[in-house]
C-alpha cells in the first residue's frame, strides 16, 4: 500500500478538507503543521515519511475562480525528486504544452460535461484520471463513468463526503471497481483513518491512497506507513 499526501490549496494557503464544502475550508493548523504554508505543510509531510509522490488540487481552479499556478510551479521546482499529481479543474489539452517531468495531471470527472468530454481523450492517457462521488452521485460527466475507452490504468474513486469525516473510506464502492475491472489501478480517497483502514483497502485490491487528515492527526505514523509499503497483501 503506498500512501499519498493529499494537499488542498485555496486563496494561496493549504486548507483543510471536510466533506466538500470547500467553502468553510479553514487553513491547515495542526499538530503535525501549524503552517498554512503550502512549502512548510510538504516538509512536515516529509518528516513523516520519504514520500516520493503527492497530490495537490487546486481549489480555485477547480471551482473556477482562480488557479496557483505559479505557486505549483515553484513547488515543482524546489522539490524536483517527488512526483507532484496536479488536479487543476477542467483543463483544454494544449500539443504545445510540455508537463514538468515531475508533474502529472488529474482530470477529475467533477470538471468536465459530456460536451467537454472529449478533451480528455487528447491526453492519450497520459494522466490520472478521478472519478468524483458526492453523496454516492456521480458528479460531471456521465460518459466518464459509462464509457471505459476514456479510463486511463490508474484510476482516484474520490468520495468527497469521507474527505475529512474521519468515517472511513467508502470499501464497498472500492472492493466493488476492483471487482470489476481487475485491469485497472485504484486510488482510495476520502476518509482513510488509520493503518487498518489502510490494510482493509490493500486486501479488497487497493494499492494507493491518498491521505490527509490521518497524517496530520498523527493516526497513521510513520512506522505504519513504512510497514504497509513494505507488506504485500492478498489480493
Amino acid at each position: 500500500m503506498k500512501i499519498i499526501p493529499v494537499i488542498d490549496l485555496k486563496d494561496g494557503i493549504v486548507v483543510h478538507a471536510r466533506q466538500g464544502n470547500r467553502e468553510h475550508y479553514q487553513p491547515i493548523n495542526t499538530a503535525l503543521c501549524q503552517s498554512s504554508d503550502i512549502f512548510q505543510v510538504i516538509e512536515a509531510f516529509l518528516g513523516v515519511y520519504a514520500f516520493d509522490t503527492f497530490y495537490i488540487a487546486d481549489l480555485d481552479a477547480i471551482t473556477g475562480q482562480s488557479d496557483h499556478n505559479s505557486l505549483i510551479t515553484d513547488v515543482l521546482t524546489r522539490f524536483q525528486q517527488i512526483i507532484f499529481w496536479i488536479d487543476s479543474g477542467y483543463q483544454v489539452y494544449d500539443a504545445g504544452f510540455t508537463y514538468p517531468q515531475n508533474c502529472l495531471p488529474v482530470l477529475g470527472s467533477e470538471s468536465y460535461s459530456d460536451e467537454t468530454i472529449s478533451e480528455i481523450k487528447a491526453y492519450k492517457n497520459n494522466f490520472i484520471l478521478s472519478l468524483d462521488y458526492s453523496n454516492s452521485d456521480a458528479l460531471g460527466a456521465k460518459s466518464l463513468f459509462s464509457d471505459h475507452a476514456f479510463w486511463p490504468k490508474n484510476i482516484i474513486i474520490m468520495t468527497l463526503e469521507r474527505v475529512g469525516s474521519n468515517h472511513g473510506p467508502d470499501l464497498n464502492k472500492l472492493t466493488e471497481f476492483c471487482r470489476r475491472y481487475p485491469d485497472k489501478n485504484f486510488i482510495a480517497a476520502g476518509g482513510i483513518r488509520n493503518k487498518q483502514d489502510c490494510v482493509l483497502l490493500s486486501e479488497a485490491g487497493v494499492h494507493r491512497a491518498l491521505v490527509a487528515s490521518a497524517l496530520h492527526s498523527g493516526m497513521l505514523k510513520s512506522e505504519d506507513i513504512a510497514e504497509l509499503q513494505a507488506k504485500k497483501y492478498p489480493g
